[in-house]
């Protein structure tokens, strides 16, 4: 009889590099933190890229411009396709007070926390702390362009044509004149003339004239075209410029073309002109 003698099941030495060790741990959690920080980064660098020279959030805070923007709307403004292609007649802009259009702000105590929260989203848009300290109006008169208000049938007219505003303009009655404030005004080299949707609840180029700048924005102080409404999302879509609107007015430099609604419907005859003195 055999008798088979079996050696005890030893276990397998295991080596330590083969082990994860805490300080490898520690190593893996510090690569990823880094690999975070370093995409959060890169996003608020390419954000605040965006938002400084191309795109801008602004929120509505009047409803000067109702019914096309509301109250608390948000807005995205494109900086740089009008530095290239310039302005137009029916662009509504963003721009900066220029001087004694806003009233005086009473500044309020803001904790440092809340300061620096609001200064962060608004790196990448999420925030538009400066929105009380900018307007929002519609481009009526480009430099050269001859603005008056109103004619025989209560139309603004420019350059001599009538346009017609009644898709965007609010009044009180749809009879009622395209503006309650007449007006008469040739608008300067570098300058525009401009006007809220709200004809009758903003306080707009018209309502500015005994200031500085008589009425007239400086070009210069044009942020953007707002071009997106992105909040509430119910309301959200591509804001109309109603470009036909001007379709038939001419450049500033060309004859004016004369208002046939202004023209008197009973006029006497024109009397013959006199022969000058020698």
């Amino acid at each position: 009889m055999t008798t088979e003698q079996t050696a005890a099941a030893t276990p397998t030495p295991t080596s330590r590099a083969a082990q994860p060790q805490p300080r490898d741990r520690r190593r893996g959690w510090l690569s990823f933190l880094r690999d975070v920080l370093i995409i959060v980064l890169v996003a608020v660098l390419v954000s605040f890229l965006v938002k400084t020279f191309l795109v801008r959030s602004f929120y509505i805070p009047s409803g000067s411009m109702e019914s096309t923007l509301m109250v608390n709307d948000r807005i995205l403004v494109d900086e740089i396709t009008p530095r290239f292609g310039g302005y137009g007649r029916g662009d509504i802009v963003v721009f900066r007070d220029p001087g004694g259009w806003l009233p005086p702000r009473a500044e309020t105590e803001r904790s440092f926390l809340l300061e620096g929260v609001d200064w962060t989203l608004s790196l990448v848009g999420l925030a538009a702390p400066d929105s009380d300290d900018h307007l929002v109006k519609r481009i009526i008169g480009m430099p050269g362009d001859h603005v008056v208000c109103c004619n025989a049938i209560g139309q603004v007219t420019v350059n001599g044509v009538p346009i017609d505003e009644t898709d965007y303009v609010q009044r009180p009655t749809p009879d009622s004149p395209a503006s309650g404030e007449p007006f008469d005004v040739t608008v300067p080299e570098n300058r525009l003339w401009v006007l809220g949707d709200n004809r009758y609840s903003s306080k707009d180029s018209r309502y500015n004239q005994d200031q500085p700048g008589e009425g007239f924005v400086p070009v210069e102080n044009v942020v953007g075209r707002a071009f997106l409404t992105t909040w509430p999302f119910d309301r959200f879509g591509m804001l109309d410029f109603h470009r036909d609107v001007f379709g038939g007015v001419p450049e500033a430099s060309d004859e004016p073309v004369e208002d046939p609604t202004d023209a008197p419907t009973d006029a006497p005859p024109e009397a013959p002109a006199e022969n000058p003195l020698p």
